[in-house]
């Protein structure tokens, strides 16, 4: 599993992690933001009446209102992204991770209007009658580039299983056991089962969900990170300065949090950004082309309020959750993953006090600034207490109260390490003191809260809820990307093995999941951010004549 990690953690590193990456990402934003004169904040009214169904004609062609297909791409965009992957990003970044966030959902309102009115205006209505769009349509109907739609649709294919299907089950699952005690692999064949029910009934059994799902779960959702943020209330202000402090600079270390450069703080805030709203993804597309309408920018406008719903909303009040609850930068008791588990080879200490700026040294050892020496060779285990003079580095903080347990009982002998990788034994489990991310530190933030310890069930809850919605949406990518590819015959395989993955991603490792959904997730950013590059003026265009048919029809001026 280590050595698979180390793979993609470096193929993410050339692409998803990279600068020019995040770089491509907001650039591309900010030029149309520019081009097109700021339309995510001249068209949001506009963009609320159109959801609303103001403007609809009786000619509109196509499979979902506008509502539905705005709930069913929020279904597949508020998901584990909004809970476990804006602790993540503030975990690996920082405070300063949840701005670059929302820098990126600004810019992103911008990018998602514009792909979905080009995948809305080259969609094409298939052989059973429903429509089909996304960004391989506008490749190939207006582009000519049948190379550049097969690689996106194959990227999509794979996004699917790395964005949709395995991280979203997998924090459904590691949240109900840390809550409720249910075996992960029970919670993936429940909701297997259920997956199947839902995605066979294709388009319209997905939207009639979705449009039920998606405002239950933010009303809940909502309401638990209010408690949250009101219970810390005094704690809001030096969370929010603390943000507006390190944007620039990066976090020094503090607690149980190591520090972060400023580079890593934008980097992952803007990585995490796509992976909650997928702004420029080209995913949203596919499900906002089923829209009944027979003007493409109208659709867009509709796509406007998707990042601000998704990011500067429900993720900026996680944020505030976890900051102002102060659990990012606590040592929790957890259970410890091997592929977050690192031994260097001499004793360190993270307390500010160290003479030896052994801190420093820390820092800069996980900030890959400085790389400490690592262990290699047989720890000494007593009674599940390390003996060997060796430091346990678990989620980038240095491991207290470390206990070794072989089959549920204090382990004692040699643990053979190869380069500080435990090589791991069937049946061993460490436990100990370290920082932890992802959903479980979301779950614990919503503890310290009005709800107290039944604050985690409301987590549990708008998990279960975000993360089964966003399979059910990506399901619907996926079989679109099926049938561009292969025709419709291939969708019920597709579909098969996206239940089959669903049920397995719930036990697998979750370092390695994120990893994944980082590379998918660029193998279909690039070559849609491209394509729509190169669509620029044939997008302005189409917003003109937009205007002209709403001043024409509605007597509504720009």
């Amino acid at each position: 599993m280590q050595q698979l990690n180390d793979v993609l953690s470096l193929i993410d590193s050339y692409i998803g992690g990279s600068f020019w990456f995040v770089a491509l990402l907001l650039l591309t934003g900010l030029f149309f933001t520019i081009y097109l004169r700021f339309p995510q904040i001249r068209f949001f009214s506009h963009a609320i009446d159109v959801v609303k169904g103001k403007f609809d004609e009786q000619d509109d062609e196509g499979d979902t209102s506008h509502f539905q297909a705005l709930a069913t791409a929020l279904s597949g965009t508020v998901g584990t992204g909004n809970i476990a992957g804006v602790a993540l990003a503030i975990h690996l970044g920082g405070p300063a991770a949840l701005f670059w966030m929302i820098v990126t959902a600004f810019f992103g309102m911008t990018t998602k209007f514009v792909e979905v009115t080009l995948s809305h205006k080259y969609r094409e209505k298939t052989a059973d009658g429903t429509m089909a769009g996304g960004p391989m349509y506008f490749m190939k109907n207006k582009l000519n580039m049948k190379w550049m739609a097969v690689l996106f649709a194959i990227a999509t294919v794979l996004s699917s299983f790395g964005t949709g299907n395995l991280p979203q089950v997998n924090s459904i699952a590691s949240s109900i056991y840390a809550t409720f005690g249910v075996e992960q692999y029970v919670t993936g064949a429940i909701l297997a089962v259920l997956l199947a029910f839902v995605i066979l009934g294709g388009i319209s059994r997905i939207a009639k969900v979705t449009e039920k799902l998606v405002p239950m779960m933010a009303v809940i959702y909502f309401i638990g990170c209010l408690a949250v943020i009101l219970f810390n209330f005094e704690n809001i202000p030096s969370s929010i300065g603390k943000i507006v402090s390190d944007i620039f600079s990066g976090t020094s270390a503090t607690g149980g949090f190591l520090g972060a450069t400023f580079a890593y703080a934008f980097n992952r805030g803007v990585n995490r950004g796509l992976f909650s709203n997928e702004a420029g993804q080209g995913s949203a597309p596919i499900a906002h082309a089923s829209a009944k309408t027979k003007e493409p920018v109208s659709e867009g406008m509709v796509a406007i309020l998707e990042p601000f719903i998704d990011t500067i909303i429900i993720c900026s009040l996680t944020g505030l959750a976890l900051l102002s609850s102060n659990v990012w930068r606590e040592k929790i008791e957890n259970t410890f993953q091997q592929t977050d588990l690192q031994v260097l080879s001499s004793r360190y200490d993270d307390r500010k006090s160290n003479p030896n700026n052994d801190r420093e040294k820390l820092s800069y050892h996980i900030s890959g600034k400085e790389t400490l020496p690592t262990f290699s060779g047989e720890l000494n285990v007593v009674e599940g207490v390390v003996k060997s003079t060796v430091t346990l580095i678990h989620a980038r903080s240095v491991a207290e109260d470390v206990k070794v347990f072989l089959e549920g009982e204090r382990y004692t002998g040699p643990l053979n390490v190869k380069d500080g990788v435990v090589q791991w034994k069937s049946n061993l489990v460490i436990k100990g003191k370290s920082l932890i991310h992802s959903a479980p530190l979301t779950s614990l933030a919503f503890t310290r809260s009005y709800f107290g310890e039944y604050g985690k069930y409301i987590v549990s809850i708008g998990l279960l809820l975000f993360a089964f919605s966003t399979a059910i949406s990506w399901s619907y990518y996926g079989d679109r990307a099926m049938t561009f590819l292969l025709g419709s015959k291939s969708v019920i395989y597709y579909r098969a093995v996206y239940v089959a993955s669903f049920f397995v991603g719930s036990f697998a490792d979750t370092t390695i999941i994120w990893t994944l959904s980082g590379i998918t997730i660029a193998l279909m950013t690039i070559p849609n951010l491209v394509g729509i590059l190169i669509l620029r003026k044939d997008m302005k265009d189409s917003l003109n004549t937009y205007w002209e048919h709403m001043e024409k029809k509605f007597n509504i001026k720009q």
